[in-house]
């Protein structure tokens, strides 16, 4: 599909090149931002492939803007068959929204998502998401003078504000909490509890030697706890399976926990590093 408005040219990602250039146009709106941090292509472009596990549920379109032959901004549009099934609802999604500061462009930009969309029997749009909940997710809103934390994306001030002029509003908040080591501090009734807890509860690292079965055991957890939290979306296996491969070797053993209840796994906290600055290039 192609379309001009006001000069803005709007074409679909339909092959290698057009999905590199795909991933490489945020580096031309952040080369002054401290707090963004460039992917790696590499990584971007495996996700963008069927060699992301969540293509068995996903089917998604990306587009590009251009003026005057150069790209001025991007966009996707998913349909994710797992959030069909379980909400019972005719709901498409967006994601990976970056554009220059023109609301003209966002208005070509989800007009070729929706219509998209339209032609998938959707009604109603959300996101963004990139490509579902359990992957990026969210809209930077406020803390533009920080680095993004793990699985949120970063963004421009002026996104908002172009959004919500084409009729959208905000579904929930996503928060990220900073917090220094030195200020967690516990009240003298939380850490009588906290001792109570300890003695039924053992802590644990995850078994290496067992990895692939651990991972599982993190997904039935959290499948089960997450259920009934907004826009869920259950892991599949070979999701999860995948998320083992990709940390196995970044994460180190006691940056993974699993708390047991009479050796049943109830609860497990992931530490992930995240990067607050650039590679250098």
């Amino acid at each position: 599909m192609e379309c001009d408005l006001l000069m803005i040219k709007i074409e679909k990602v339909i092959n290698k090149n057009d999905l590199k250039a795909f991933i490489a146009f945020p580096s031309s709106l952040y080369p002054d931002d401290p707090n963004w941090i460039p992917p790696l292509f590499i990584e971007r472009n495996e996700h963008l492939s069927a060699k992301n596990p969540g293509t068995d549920h996903i089917i998604w379109q990306a587009w590009v803007a251009k003026k005057a032959g150069q790209i001025v901004g991007r966009i996707t549009a998913q349909i994710d068959t797992l959030h069909r099934e379980r909400y019972g609802e005719d709901t498409g999604h967006f994601g990976m929204i970056d554009a220059i500061d023109d609301p003209q462009d966002f208005a070509a930009l989800f007009g070729a998502a929706e219509a998209w969309l339209k032609s998938q029997g959707a009604s109603k749009i959300s996101g963004p998401f990139s490509l579902n909940i359990n992957q990026e997710s969210g809209l930077l809103i406020e803390g533009f003078d920080t680095p993004p934390c793990a699985m949120m994306p970063h963004g421009k001030p002026w996104y908002a504000a172009h959004i919500e002029q084409l009729g959208y509003h905000k579904g929930i908040d996503l928060l990220a909490w900073w917090m220094q080591r030195t200020d967690l501090t516990f009240s003298p009734a939380l850490k009588k509890l906290m001792d109570q807890v300890r003695k039924k509860v053992t802590i644990r690292c995850i078994n290496r030697q067992r990895f692939a079965e651990e991972m599982q055991i993190l997904r039935e957890i959290f499948n089960s706890g997450w259920q009934h939290n907004w826009g869920f979306v259950p892991f599949t296996e070979h999701e999860f399976a995948t998320m083992g491969d990709q940390l196995k070797y970044l994460v180190p053993d006691d940056m993974i926990y699993i708390a047991e209840i009479d050796s049943a796994p109830c609860a497990f906290i992931v530490a992930c590093l995240t990067s607050t600055r650039r590679l250098p290039i």
